[in-house]
């Protein structure tokens, strides 16, 4: 798979373009979606947010979810992310139209780390 994180098994560094497409599971095994986009502070280099679509039909409709990166747990068994969400609950995230995230507004972030609980930096 030309996306596999597992490529550099013994390495802790994987480049960006390795992870996107990468699929995300949630504990039970469902496909969830997949990594679209990474999204990195630029001050302190670490990855903050990734983005994966969810719904629609071909792409119509669709809604994109940035999820903190720290929810992510990478599993060497489903070969793809692992996140502790139901589908109902991804439903209820925020989520918004791709367009948002092409912009210089990141003001989805405050309400993205309140929904999960984590930190906007």
């Amino acid at each position: 798979m030309a996306n596999d994180p597992a490529d550099s098994t013994d390495m802790r560094l994987i480049a960006a373009d390795k992870v996107e497409g990468v699929s995300v599971y949630n504990p039970q095994g469902e496909k969830l979606g997949t990594v679209e986009n990474i999204f990195i502070d630029k001050r302190s280099g670490q990855a903050e947010y990734a983005t994966m679509a969810f719904g629609g039909l071909l792409g119509m409709g669709e809604k994109h979810y940035p999820l903190p990166w720290s929810v992510l747990t990478y599993d060497t068994e489903q070969d793809g992310f692992v996140v502790a969400l139901e589908k109902e609950t991804l439903e209820g995230a925020p989520g918004y139209d791709k367009a948002r995230f092409s912009s210089d507004d990141y003001g989805w972030r405050s309400e993205v780390a309140g929904y999960y609980g984590a930190t906007a930096a």
